[in-house]
């Protein structure tokens, strides 16, 4: 399987932007999913994450994450939010684009661009789904970047539908003859 990229990062935030931005206008303030944040606050998050992991591949530190954090301020709306969630996706994509596959920075461990482009699809999809529920949307990942997400980050997970196993990997589903998950472990690092 390819190495995940900036390119995977764009559409997922894409798909991310497509499904909620319709969407704008309902209460962001109901939780989201079975997590125990907002659906603002869960998109909030989404943002950091992916701002932190472009920070991560610019400065390249090698045992612990940069001293900063991304707030989005209380009187942002979804839309701001939302807005706040592409730019900051694009950061990303685009330090995924000037770094090398030699490039190392931490994520409990020394992780390749790879490993965060899979860090930044992972937590777009799933908070994404999050949102999705606490909104009362349908909708399901693309499989396609489920696939590559456990690839990369679960590579013991078990064989099947690769949407199902990923949000039973990540705690947000059952799957049959398996135990649900209510720990996980990311492995962005490379040995």
């Amino acid at each position: 399987m390819r190495a995940m990229d900036g390119d995977d990062v764009e559409q997922a935030v894409a798909e991310m932007m497509r499904i909620l931005t319709p969407h704008e206008s309902a209460d962001w303030g109901r939780r989201a999913g079975t997590l125990e944040w907002s659906c603002w606050t869960t998109a909030a998050h989404v943002a950091h994450d992916l701002l932190a992991y472009a920070g991560q591949l610019a400065a390249r530190p090698d045992h612990a994450y940069l001293p900063c954090d991304l707030v989005a301020r209380e009187s942002a709306s979804p839309r701001d939010v939302l807005r706040t969630v592409a730019g900051c996706g694009r950061l990303l994509s685009t330090m995924l684009a000037a770094s090398a596959p030699t490039t190392r920075a931490w994520h409990w461990g020394p992780t390749d661009p790879s490993g965060f482009a899979a860090l930044g699809v992972n937590e777009t999809l799933m908070h994404t789904h999050d949102i999705t529920q606490g909104l009362g949307i349908g909708w399901s990942p693309p499989d396609w970047l489920c696939r590559a997400v456990l690839a990369r980050l679960f590579p013991g997970a078990p064989a099947g539908d690769p949407v199902e196993v990923l949000l039973w990997s990540t705690g947000r589903g059952d799957l049959p003859g398996h135990p649900r998950v209510t720990s996980w472990v990311l492995k962005a690092a490379i040995d």
